[in-house]
């Protein structure tokens, strides 16, 4: 909704009254002319870029808040002054911004008709630093990208994360989608408990049930004690069930009536315990294609299935990867003596399709670090699979199926069908690694 402030003309008659209204705005606010001059702003915005108000009044609102000397419309970006001055509007964005230490903060943007004293028009531009009070290393150094692409799908988990509601996660193996779950937590009302994970893939069927729920002393053989189920050690947190679609058919009847219920029982247990979880899921699968095949219940798709989001793939994220690259560098080499890539590294990279978006990436320059003897990483230190190294399939002429077939089937020649060393590459389970060749008839290579 617009707001209705009179703004002076002149600069240097900015009235108090201005000046008082815009800081009773708990996200940063400024108010900025049609060339661009910031007339006003408030002590949030001020604090954000380490500046005074009265140092940050009459610089140019790109240079604050993007260091750049060009308006961002003019570097390609949706700019909410252009919209205004140009077409009228008002819109909502999402731009990276630079704090005064050239940190990056991804913002949401919501631009305000203003007018003057004497109808001069001005726009006042309303912050919502995505990452504000996330706070942990793991949200404001892992999740690096200024796609667009990305910044949408960074304000999806921010707006979502407001809520209380069950949340799924749909995305390739690889995408961060546990990183994206500890997003979601650190800006929740739950934010400074507890939060756990466990991978559905990776636990055996058996084991299952005491794993969730936990048992009592004696419950089998073995159980030599008492034990606290995940939902237990979630209680008041988060609990995050990655790779949801594989949770054995007979388990899902017993976690459906936990999330309907919140109790429980421990295995071998008389006594019913509750938990308050929030529960965020995430799978590589479309859980209703399994729902289709009987593999999952629809009940609990739709318990889990709150709000979906879709995390997306390296391949549309083709602008993020010298940043990205760069970031996982510097945590390979313990910022000791980072490598650098090589123009034609950061050319072949943005050519390549990513099967196994950022945890493949990592592999890469893991095996780069130790290859590259000058502290330069070039394309053929790399080590990127055949054929599909330095050109893009085009998306007319070949499937996703056929590019993940293709290059499943390059990944088992380079590896010489050392099945162990495909899923090391990708960053999957084997257990991953041998539904995937099964799909795609590659099951006895």
């Amino acid at each position: 909704m617009p707001f209705s402030i009179i703004v002076m003309t002149k600069v240097s008659d900015m009235n108090i009254e201005l000046q008082s209204l815009i800081d009773t705005h708990e996200q940063p606010f400024v108010v900025i002319d049609r060339s661009y001059r910031i007339v006003a702003a408030n002590q949030r915005y001020c604090d954000a870029y380490g500046m005074t108000p009265a140092a940050i009044v009459g610089q140019q609102c790109h240079a604050v808040s993007h260091h750049s000397q060009r308006p961002c419309h003019e570097n390609g970006e949706h700019c909410p002054h252009q919209a205004l001055f140009t077409q009228g509007e008002t819109v909502e964005v999402l731009h990276t911004h630079y704090h005064a230490d050239n940190q990056p903060e991804r913002t949401r943007i919501r631009g305000h008709r203003l007018h003057g004293a004497d109808g001069e028009l001005y726009l006042g531009e309303q912050l919502f630093p995505l990452e504000a009070e996330a706070g942990s290393e793991c949200d404001a150094m892992q999740m690096i990208g200024q796609s667009p692409a990305f910044l949408t799908c960074v304000d999806n988990l921010a707006r979502v994360a407001e809520s209380e509601a069950s949340i799924l996660l749909y995305g390739e193996s690889g995408v961060g989608k546990e990183l994206a779950a500890r997003f979601i937590h650190a800006r929740s009302n739950r934010a400074g408990t507890a939060f756990i994970v466990i991978n559905c893939a990776a636990v055996p069927e058996s084991l299952f049930e005491s794993e969730l729920f936990g048992h009592e002393r004696g419950a089998f053989s073995g159980s030599n004690g008492l034990k606290k189920g995940l939902f237990e050690l979630a209680d008041s947190g988060t609990l995050f069930l990655d790779e949801v679609g594989e949770i054995p058919l007979a388990m899902q009847a017993k976690l459906l009536r936990v999330l309907e219920t919140g109790e429980f029982r421990r295995v071998g247990g008389t006594q019913t315990l509750t938990a308050d979880v929030r529960v965020v899921s995430a799978t590589n699968r479309r859980l209703l294609d399994e729902v289709d095949a009987k593999r999952f219940r629809l009940d609990l798709y739709y318990r889990l299935a709150g709000i979906d989001v879709t995390l997306p793939p390296l391949r549309e994220r083709a602008a993020d990867l010298p940043d990205l690259a760069n970031f996982l560098l510097k945590r390979l080499t313990g910022g000791q003596s980072p490598c650098r890539l090589a123009p034609d590294a950061v050319s072949a990279l943005q050519a390549y399709d990513f099967p196994g978006n950022v945890r493949e990436l990592r592999n890469l320059l893991q095996h780069a670090v130790l290859s590259c003897r000058d502290g330069t990483i070039r394309a053929a230190d790399l080590r990127l699979p055949p054929r599909v190294a330095h050109a893009r399939p085009d998306a007319a002429s070949a499937s996703l199926r056929d590019m993940e077939r293709a290059h499943l089937r390059s990944l088992l020649d380079a590896h010489q069908g050392h099945r162990a060393r495909v899923a090391a590459a990708l960053g999957v389970t084997e257990r991953t690694l041998y539904r995937k060749l099964k799909q795609h008839g590659l099951g006895k290579n």
